[in-house]
């Protein structure tokens, strides 16, 4: 609906209850309607889960489209990302947001920081997922209401051509609200813990559920060690809770990321369930670390196969232990079947940012899933100029390239800044999104932790600054100079909080008696240039 036909629709109500509601205008009621497009999270969860498929449709057409997005741990975080996207590309296509289990554990917990191993309040996750859109939201309500604003201005000056033109810009409003990939870890319990926890979800607005392949109560964060896996009915049991919370609540095109943890875990906490030799369970097991029994002895676990007992190596913690080296078969087996029941979206873990590596296990899914698509976690957990230091330097010695100037042990160091075996590793870097979207099928990339690294990064810059001998130009020159200098809307930091917005609606409610705080005397308005 237009913002014009917003107008005529509360013109036309107004004037029903013209008798009792003396005062209300209907151009007002227009611009609130259209300052709050969402009503409700189920609305955030529809709206966006059209977009992800849309978008998921267009890179089966053509790789070039992937996705992208940059995690968060906190709703202004999140709005400040997609303000500053739109500012510099002009549209929030392709971009959205990530919710991280282990940010929510380590900055939103209760209980303190805490590490990625579901501690925290399960309820945080929904409740964060809430916050992040009540933020997009107003940035919706702010951003409108300085076209609003112009438009007013533009009408009592009597420029018709402006007024056309912001009257289009309006009508046309693209929303800050984008897709959030949501970390619901290993489901907090069993399958029913998961379908609870997912509605809320969704209820709050998540149109994209990632879930894991750990043992809920044994989840270790993908990037350390002792992750131990689940069966993979055990797993395809929580895909179908999450699927069935979509379809109850009205969100039939939801999406589902299947992570598989496989290729770093070694253990697993149960063998799974085999009716008959090569179903799903027996395929499970046959990666059981097994030697062939004879005798029985006390307390031990024996499964059968091809005939033979064999005995599982059971540890002391009583997990099993994979055999050394199947890691990517694993993988490969927990795609394929999450894809044929029920998920949309793969993510496999892996223990460095290597596109061959990811390519090999996808291309063999391929052949049994065509069009398997990945959510890639660009994570801060690896050393990237280190890996792709090393992994320039193997490439040369392949080719017999002369490396006597390197040392495959040091390349960290700060003294191969600026060689040519940098820069190529640099270049790699770059490029590395849009090549693995080529080449291994990742859809959507992501980095999980960003403003984590970044908040500590820029806070260190500025004490140091600040308690230091710049004093106050510590923070001067290198924190508001250069909000005015490029741009950032905080630097209005009151008019990014709503003071603004407050400020039209004391007007719509009290009209000439309204005591609003955007006056003359308003220290914001030093920042008008």
């Amino acid at each position: 609906m237009t913002y014009s036909q917003n107008i005529t629709e509360a013109r036309q109500t107004i004037g029903e209850n013209q008798q009792t509601w003396n005062g209300i205008e209907a151009e007002s009621v227009a611009r609130m309607r259209l300052q709050n497009r969402f009503r409700t999270g189920l609305d955030i969860a529809r709206y966006t889960a059209k977009i992800m498929r849309a978008d998921m449709a267009a890179y089966d057409l053509d790789p070039a489209a992937y996705t992208q997005s940059l995690g968060c741990w906190h709703g202004f975080i999140g709005q400040q990302k997609m303000i500053s996207i739109k500012k510099h590309f002009g549209t929030t296509k392709g971009r959205y947001l990530y919710l991280s289990g282990w940010m929510v554990a380590a900055l939103r917990s209760e209980f303190g920081p805490l590490p990625d191993q579901s501690m925290h309040e399960k309820t945080s996750v929904p409740a964060l997922i809430e916050e992040l859109y009540t933020f997009l939201r107003q940035a919706d309500a702010r951003e409108l209401g300085m076209l609003f604003r112009e438009l007013d201005a533009a009408k009592a000056a009597g420029d018709a051509v402006t007024t056309h033109r912001l009257l289009h810009k309006i009508d046309d409003y693209q929303t800050h609200v984008v897709p959030i990939v949501a970390d619901i870890d290993a489901g907090f319990g069993n399958a029913e813990a998961t379908y609870l926890l997912a509605k809320k979800f969704i209820e709050a607005g998540a149109c994209c559920i990632q879930i894991e392949n750990q043992v809920s109560d044994e989840k270790q964060c993908g990037h350390q060690d002792g992750k131990v896996t689940v069966p993979h009915e055990d797993f395809i049991a929580k895909i179908r809770a999450v699927r069935y919370a979509f379809m109850e609540l009205g969100v039939d095109d939801g999406v589902i990321v299947a992570r598989t943890d496989s290729l770093g875990a070694g253990l697993t906490k149960q063998i799974a369930f085999t009716k008959e030799a090569g179903d799903i369970g027996d395929q499970y097991n046959a990666f059981l670390d097994c030697e062939e029994v004879t005798t029985v002895g006390h307390g031990e676990v024996l499964i059968s196969r091809d005939g033979k007992l064999m005995r599982p190596k059971r540890l002391a913690s009583n997990l099993f232990q994979f055999k050394s080296g199947t890691g990517e078969d694993r993988c490969v087996l927990d795609c394929i079947t999450s894809l044929q029941n029920g998920a949309d979206l793969l993510w496999i873990e892996t223990e460095k940012p290597h596109i061959e590596q990811i390519a090999g296990m996808v291309d063999r899914i391929r052949e049994v899933v065509p069009n398997a698509k990945l959510v890639y976690n660009n994570s801060p957990s690896f050393n990237w100029t280190l890996n792709f230091r090393q992994q320039v330097f193997d490439a040369w010695t392949a080719e017999g390239r002369d490396l006597a100037a390197y040392d495959r042990a040091k390349l960290m160091s700060v003294d191969y800044d600026g060689t040519d075996l940098a820069n190529e590793a640099d270049e790699k870097i770059r490029t590395f999104q849009r090549d693995a979207a080529a080449r291994a099928g990742i859809f959507h990339h992501l980095i999980t932790l960003p403003t984590y690294h970044t908040a500590a990064l820029s806070t260190d810059n500025l004490a140091k600054e600040y308690f230091g001998d710049q004093g106050m130009l510590g923070y001067v020159k290198g924190v508001q100079r250069q909000e005015i200098r490029q741009g950032i809307a905080c630097v209005k930091h009151q008019n990014m909080s709503g003071s603004d917005i407050g400020d039209d609606h004391k007007e719509y409610f009290a009209g000439e008696a309204a005591l609003k705080a955007g006056g003359a005397a308003n220290t914001m308005n030093q920042f008008a240039a």
